[in-house]
């Protein structure tokens, strides 16, 4: 299924006479999940962030590239969260459409089964949905690859320093309870997270994967509870982030460390579970109190009607601002100079200044909690506006 977005006009009239003339046009290529396991999470994050990045830079006259002012033409496709699909349809990206340039896939491992073949055509990929340790590997390997959102690592990190700051409070024990969706994103965060937990002295007194779109999650939370563990851990992405805080409900899971990681900043996340989940934590977060943020949340809304999570959807805007900057900068549509450009500036986004030290960024959030209905930052790398975390109390509205 593919749905071809114009976004511009592509065609001025003289008045006298019966000339038409083209206007210059720049293609932009985006594939990602509108159905599927991962469509809930990249039609929140994702493709309301490319919609309003086009709609932005189009309402403004365009990309200006040398002398020249070109108007978007979007170009979508729906992988169906399949990474074959994904990689076909690349290939016709680039070989059919001849886009100018793409946006990076949604998903850890979409990002790295995909990065041969925009590697191939030298497509500066800006990887905004991923995560992994694997990242210096990567970038050594594709030159035109980018990470924006951390390392493993980093992430496992935040959540380590959290439940080493819970056990000392008193608030938990050396228990954690920890699960993972099977594929490359969970995987590899449970598998560092065995490392670092036990380095901490912590004790996986319960630890269990599933597939990704498994339906019935009971029987993990139920194990979960079972385990008697203060701290429960889950690695998940969207189906399964909000599947498991239904399950957590039900089964009055008691805990005063809960942790679910993508999807949990999703507004509706809260919509779904209302005041219950206060105070529980999640992946990435956002400082909410930053002007920048703000403005940025208000146009998101103006312009596709849709509340903006609180982690992604800024990152992803980040990164088409780090392209649009790119190609303006570098006054070319030449992607091996657009590509030099990225690594050898800064950009001013709505994240902030970002730039890429080995092509990987090093400002970014690794946890936030919901506290009082608001997704806040809690844990991050060269952010500004981290608050305190709570411990989980129950879970009543």
């Amino acid at each position: 299924m593919i749905r071809r977005s114009l976004l511009a006009l592509a065609a001025a009239f003289t008045v006298a006479g019966t000339s038409v003339y083209a206007q210059d046009m720049i293609k932009i290529g985006a594939i990602a999940p509108k159905t599927g396991p991962l469509a809930g999470g990249a039609v929140v994050t994702q493709w309301p962030n490319v919609q309003l990045w086009v709609e932005e830079v189009n309402a403004r006259g365009g990309l200006k590239v040398g002398d020249k002012q070109m108007q978007i033409e979007l170009i979508e496709y729906d992988d169906k969260t399949n990474p074959g699909e994904h990689i076909k349809l690349a290939q016709r990206l680039a070989t059919q459409d001849k886009v100018d340039f793409v946006v990076a896939p949604y998903g850890t491992g979409f990002n790295i089964a995909t990065a041969p073949i925009y590697g191939k055509f030298g497509y500066p990929m800006i990887a905004v949905s991923a995560i992994t340790d694997k990242a210096d590997e990567l970038t050594e390997r594709y030159s035109n690859l980018f990470f924006t959102l951390g390392t493993t690592t980093a992430f496992v990190d935040g959540v380590k320093e959290i439940l080493i700051e819970q056990r000392d409070a008193g608030n938990i024990g050396n228990e954690v309870a920890m699960v993972n969706v099977a594929d490359a994103f969970g995987i590899e965060l449970a598998d560092r997270a065995r490392e670092l937990f036990t380095e901490a002295g912590f004790e996986i007194v319960y630890d269990k994967s599933y597939p990704l779109g498994t339906p019935d999650l009971s029987p993990v939370m139920k194990g979960a509870k079972d385990s008697g563990a203060k701290a429960f851990v889950a690695w998940s992405y969207p189906p399964d982030s909000f599947g498991l805080a239904e399950q957590a409900i039900i089964e009055n899971l008691d805990v005063s460390v809960y942790y679910s990681a993508v999807a949990t900043s999703f507004p509706a996340f809260k919509g779904a579970y209302g005041n219950k989940i206060n105070n529980v934590l999640g992946a990435g977060g956002t400082n909410v109190d930053d002007p920048v943020i703000a403005a940025y949340r208000k146009a998101h809304m103006d312009v596709t009607g849709k509340t903006a999570d609180y982690w992604a959807s800024a990152n992803t805007y980040a990164s088409l601002q780090i392209l649009e900057q790119a190609i303006e900068g570098a006054a070319t549509l030449d992607r091996g100079v657009v590509t030099q450009y990225i690594k050898d500036n800064s950009f001013d986004t709505v994240m902030g200044k970002l730039s890429f030290e080995n092509q990987v960024s090093k400002t970014f959030w690794s946890v936030g909690q919901w506290q009082d209905g608001v997704f806040r930052g809690v844990k991050g790398s060269n952010v500004e506006g981290a608050v305190p975390v709570r411990a989980k109390d129950g879970w009543s509205e």
